[in-house]
């Protein structure tokens, strides 16, 4: 009896312990599976921490400060807060037509049209030895001292703040060319990262917008129109910074002679020439021009129709502040998923899709301009925030694939002024853009307060969008890493010497010693 009782207690110890270690075993997968959750979890915000960290190993990590300045505060926080502000400027204070203001804004180009002389500018006429320092505190100063100007300065005639927004566009794009040229140059040397880079250009851009249309329409009705405008002056401070702080080195072949600087000069134009005649140069120029061109901007109509409690929906400043923030959200999506699925894939193919959405998404607008969407029984806002993030995604996808064609396409050597010269294609495309919207906006009699024909100017903007598709063959069937023009296509051609500044006409591999950043 004893022994049975015996061996029936080691039974149940055995039994007692063999629970226990399964509820340990248990207790220990429960364990394992939320620390993997946690750590994808964590690898989520990881990821793009160790992204920068690899890109500032293989670049510069100044010149990766410089993209998130130039990138996000100069273009995505000025831009959009620029956007948004000067809208209700010309709206509510000067009480300019929307077919005049889209002319205005045409003229906000004019800077950026000039891309290729600031290109040539930081390319050939250095400051103390240096091509692009001198240029970013040229920059910050000039926008800075314009947005004091037309935002303390009151009873402005139209002309003269005018002049002072031109001022401000210019400051943007005389830090965006030598950021740009920056950029080509590292494309060209690493050119593996120059779709990264892009990424990282487009990410900070979409985050710099969100702040500045996030923050927009509460400071247009706090300050006003105007006074929203002092802080349009606070990014030329941080770009000012930058021109002190930024690596580059100083060349030790500069010679101040006048004639010196002329020939090497010459040499640019000639070698912008000689690169823009290659059929696989202006055939995709030529693209990203009529793309834009094509495209009628009627953002004013549309503008003045969102704020109008009679005609339109009658949305508030801090409702199209937060409708073009979570826009710029949607525009950080449409980055990523670039960046994590289209980035490989040929010029030709994502452009001609992402050319197709663009066309289709532009039917939204229609949808929304004849009230369609309350048929649906779909609430305005609800729609617009919808359609904006719609577009927005689109919009991105179908931009940076863009801008990094044009950044294979630029030569060794003159990268600022040949990458300038393509941006400024594709600023006289927007601007076309703007004037043609403007003169359609006229024709049809679309006003500040007469919006009948308004539903007719998209209809023609959307049609004319899908109509591009024909053009898409101008477009390279090559992967974003394939070589697009001849590497020597300035050495075969150029009688540049070592000696000459500015132009280091040298090839790739050459980087260690060449290497600006």
């Amino acid at each position: 009896m004893a022994s049975l009782e015996k061996e029936g207690l080691v039974e149940e110890s055995r039994s007692t312990i063999s629970q226990e270690s399964a509820c340990i075993s248990n207790l220990g997968n429960l364990d394992s599976a939320e620390a993997s959750k946690s750590s994808n979890i964590f690898s989520v915000f990881l990821e793009p921490i160790q992204w920068i960290q690899m890109l500032s190993s293989q670049l510069n990590p100044t010149f990766i400060i410089g993209i998130v300045i130039v990138y996000g505060l100069n273009l995505g926080f000025s831009g959009s807060f620029f956007k948004v502000v000067t809208d209700y400027y010309w709206k509510d204070v000067q009480k300019v037509q929307p077919s005049v203001v889209q002319l205005y804004i045409g003229l906000y180009y004019i800077p950026w049209i000039m891309k290729p002389v600031w290109g040539l500018l930081t390319d050939v006429f250095p400051i103390k030895g240096y091509r692009r320092r001198p240029y970013f505190v040229l920059a910050g100063v000039l926008g800075g001292v314009s947005a004091l100007m037309v935002a303390l300065i009151g009873n402005l005639p139209a002309a003269l703040a005018l002049s002072c927004f031109i001022g401000i566009a210019a400051g943007m794009a005389i830090a965006d060319v030598t950021i740009d040229a920056c950029i080509a140059t590292n494309s060209i040397e690493v050119r593996s990262l120059a779709p990264d880079m892009q990424s990282l250009c487009g990410f900070c851009s979409s985050a710099g917008a969100l702040i500045g249309y996030s923050t927009s329409g509460f400071f247009v009705h706090h300050l006003g129109a105007q006074g929203a405008l002092i802080l349009l002056a606070i990014p030329p401070v941080f770009i000012t910074v930058l021109g002190f702080v930024i690596y580059e080195m100083r060349s030790p072949c500069l010679h101040p002679e006048k004639q010196k600087k002329m020939g090497t000069l010459g040499v640019a134009v000639k070698g912008m020439y000689q690169t823009i005649k290659f059929p696989q140069v202006w055939k995709p120029s030529l693209y990203m021009y009529l793309s834009l061109a094509l495209s009628i901007s009627t953002h004013e109509g549309q503008f003045y129709w969102y704020t109008d409690p009679k005609a339109g929906p009658g949305f508030s400043q801090e409702s199209v502040g937060a409708i073009y923030a979570i826009g710029a959200m949607a525009s950080m999506v449409g980055v990523l998923i670039y960046h994590k699925t289209l980035k490989d894939i040929p010029f030709r193919n994502l452009l001609f899709f992402a050319q197709l959405l663009y066309g289709a998404s532009g039917m939204l607008d229609l949808i929304f301009i004849l009230r369609w969407n309350l048929v649906l029984g779909i609430p305005d806002y609800f729609f617009v925030i919808t359609e904006e993030c719609i577009s927005r995604i689109i919009s991105r996808i179908r931009w940076i694939p863009m801008i990094v064609l044009s950044t294979r396409l630029c030569p060794l050597g003159i990268e600022g002024t040949f990458f300038a010269l393509l941006m400024c294609i594709d600023s006289l495309g927007s601007l076309t853009s703007k004037w043609g919207g403007g003169m359609v906006l006229h024709v049809f009699h679309v006003t500040r307060t007469d919006f009948t024909n308004l539903w007719l100017v998209i209809l023609i903007r959307n049609i004319m969008r899908i109509a591009t598709l024909g053009l898409i063959f101008l477009v390279p069937k090559a992967d974003p890493s394939d070589a697009l023009i001849p590497q020597d296509i300035l050495i075969t051609h150029s009688t540049v010497t070592s000696d000459d500044e500015g132009l280091e006409l040298v090839p790739k591999n050459e980087k260690e010693v060449q290497s600006f950043f």
